[in-house]
């Protein structure tokens, strides 16, 4: 009888060591989340940097002619009236030497 106890203990007891460490919501299970949870704050603390930067942005374009200059001049290429516009353009020979 002490041995048939013994023995169910000792099944009971591998079971729930199973369920511990590999079963559903277990130690593994903990892992696995907690370096998918670090990975994903990483991503939004640079999600939450980006939206910081967009949004100074349009305030920006919001409220002046500047940014909106500034954007169309690194974009577009604007050139106001009364200014000239310098291109510099390497010789042929110049850009053979160099490859």
């Amino acid at each position: 009888m002490i041995r048939l106890l013994v023995a169910l203990l000792i099944v009971v007891f591998a079971v729930l060591q199973y369920q511990f460490w590999a079963g559903r919501g277990g130690l593994i299970d903990f892992a696995s989340l907690q370096t998918q949870l670090d990975s994903q704050s990483v991503l939004n603390k640079k999600l939450k940097e980006r939206n910081r930067v967009l949004k100074a942005e349009v305030f920006d374009l919001k409220r002046g002619y500047e940014a909106i200059e500034e954007r169309g001049r690194a974009d577009f290429g604007l050139i106001m009236k009364g200014e000239t516009f310098y291109q510099i353009v390497e010789s042929q020979n110049k850009n053979a030497k160099q490859k």
